[in-house]
This record gives structure tokens, sequence and C-alpha cells, in this order.
């Protein structure tokens, strides 16, 4: 079940110009600058010290925060400018684990997998450190991206546990373990990525499992959002209703919300963060585009219960794409409200389908 708080005011601006609130936020990832990318390579190839490449960090770090400020977001994230891969990073960071070359996925793709070579274990921070950089150059509310334990065992060797559920659920304590420690420095979102749900959806209650080791002991004014990666939701709906989180994050936008009609019934009681603009299409949605798309979202939820974010994270798209894309959404994000102000939407009305 969900968590029984309303930590969502919390992140509403003090200036915010309407009555109703819709939550903006980003799912985690966003263009790093190329000069970023240049100092990676030159720090691999050991033409660049170990501090100059922590300041490239930084400075993008710093950069794309401010970016997502100008945007008008209510909550902000650094672009995760200091991660390459969403698995490998954690497991450079978590005890147990060890790397032995690239793997090909797909293509011409490679994906350095990481294996479980001795039990797992939390050995020092993962994150506060970000945190804590990104608090400091932030005037908005500061949203924490975590690769979840289900995905970080399903996208492991296991040469240990034999048992991805045993895994999973030794690695949901150490997520726990991060969390509070985020929370302690002063971390009040958290975003817990299970993208490998939505490839093995039978999984879904071992991921509950999970969920329910990870906010064991945290206080309900932290707010805690799971994001789960394009799939078929059928699978996993409404069983995802009974995990431990205040928000659940879906990527509807790229099938032109033709799975919307899954979470209309039963009754859809957690949050929803809906995504309104396509992470994987460089084409920048209108302003009313992404009105429409909202209210797709109203066919769900009430708006006070309705986060407005991209369908993923937007890395692969051209910096200036990815820009155009979320400044939008704020756009309409404020002209749905403004308009729930007025009256002009009749939410006992059905919300018209996608085009």
């Amino acid at each position: 079940m969900s968590r029984p708080a309303d930590n969502r005011a919390q992140f509403r601006p003090e200036d915010h110009p309407n009555d109703h609130f819709l939550l903006t936020t980003v799912v985690g990832s966003y263009p790093k600058p190329k000069w970023h990318d240049r100092a990676r390579d030159l720090y691999e190839d050991d033409d660049l010290a170990e501090d100059s490449w922590t300041e490239a960090k930084d400075d993008a770090a710093r950069l794309i925060t401010k970016e997502h400020q100008r945007m008008g977001l209510d909550t902000v994230v650094d672009g995760e400018m200091r991660r390459e891969e969403m698995v490998e990073f954690f497991a450079h960071r978590i005890g147990g684990y060890e790397f032995n070359g690239p793997v090909k996925v797909w293509g011409h793709n490679y994906f350095d997998k990481p294996s479980v070579v001795s039990e797992v274990g939390y050995e020092e921070s993962w994150l506060v450190d970000e945190f804590e950089f990104t608090a400091s150059v932030a005037t908005k509310p500061v949203k924490v991206p975590i690769t979840g334990p289900y995905t970080l065992a399903s996208w492991s060797f296991d040469e240990v546990y034999d048992d991805e559920h045993a895994l999973a659920l030794d690695l949901a304590d150490l997520v726990n373990e991060e969390v509070e420690s985020l929370v302690d420095a002063g971390a009040r979102y958290i975003q817990i990525d299970e993208p490998a749900l939505a490839t093995t959806p039978d999984d879904h209650a071992l991921v509950g499992e999970c969920l329910d080791r990870i906010v064991s002991g945290i206080d309900e004014d932290v707010r805690i959002g799971l994001h789960v990666c394009y799939g078929d939701y059928s699978r996993i709906y409404p069983e995802v209703l009974d995990y431990p989180v205040d928000e659940i994050d879906l990527e509807l936008c790229n099938d032109d919300y033709e799975q919307v009609t899954v979470f209309e019934s039963p009754e859809f009681t957690t949050d929803l963060a809906l995504g309104v603009v396509d992470a994987h299409d460089a084409e920048v949605e209108s302003v009313q585009r992404i009105e429409h798309n909202i209210r797709q979202g109203l066919r769900v939820v009430p708006p006070e219960r309705l986060t407005v974010s991209p369908d993923c994270g937007l890395k692969l798209l051209p910096r200036e794409a990815a820009y155009k894309k979320v400044e939008n959404l704020v756009t309409a994000t404020r002209n749905v409200e403004a308009d729930l102000d007025a009256g002009r939407i009749d939410l006992d009305a059905p919300i018209p389908a996608a085009d």
C-alpha cells in the first residue's frame, strides 16, 4: 500500500502562481556538456589529473542544476553528471562487486556488467557527497535517483548467492542504509529506479519486498518515488498499488497513452508521476501538445496527486532539445493549473484520449 503521508506540499514554491499545484520534476539523467565528455576521455587516458576531472564533474553538475532551475522545475537533479551507467556506478561503490570487462548486449553496444563475487556490503555512502554538492548550488528542492536493488541484482552476474531473490533483498538493505544517510544529509525526495521490472514483470512481488526494506524506518515526510520504464504495464497493475511508495512514475508518452486505460480501473490510489514528453525522440513537443498529455493523467488521478515529468531520463537527446522539452513541460503544467483554477477543465467529464 502507498505511504499515508501527504508530503507533496513541501515542494510547492512560496511564490507559486496558481491555486492548483502539479509537481514538476525530471526522472534523472540529462545530456552531458561536450566538454565534460572530453574531460572524461582525457582522464581515462591519464592525460588529466584527478582533481581536474573532479572539477569538471562539479562544473557540469552546477551547470545542469542551474539549467533545471531556469526551466522552472519545482524539484531539480544534477542530471547525473557524475554517473555513466545506472548499474555500473553503484556496483563500483558496493562491496562484493567486481568488473571483468564489457559484455555485448545488443548490436554494437557493450555494457560493463558487474559480477557479485562475495556477499554485498555497505562500505561508505554512495550519493551523499553528490547530494550535498547539488543542494549547495540549488535554490529548489533536490531529488535523488537511486538504481533499485532488483535491477542491480538482475543486471549483474551472480557468483555467490545463486538466488536472485536473496541478492535483491540484501541489496535492498544496503539501499535502505543509503536512503537513511541521504535523509540525515537533508534529502526529502528519493526516487528508486527499477527498469528491470518492466522486462520481468512476474517478479513484481520481489520488487515489493525490496521496497518494504528500503522504506523501513524512513520518515513519512520523505517522498519516495518509483520509476518503471516502458513495458506491458497490465502485467504489473494493480499489484504495484501495494508498493510502499508515494508515487509511481510511468513512461506512457512514447506509445501515445495507449496504456493509460490500464490504470483507470481499479482506482489508482498512489500519486502518479506521468511522462508527458518522449525521452527517445528529439522532436520537441509543443506546449499545447504537452497540455493535452497532462490531461491524460487527470483520467487516472485528481490534480493534487499528479506529478509531471519526462517519460524517462533525457541523456540520449541533444541538449538543446532536452532543455526545450522540459521548458515546455513546465509552461504547459502552469497553463493546466490555471485552467483548473478557472474551471476550464471538468474533472467529472472524460478527458479526451490522445489524438
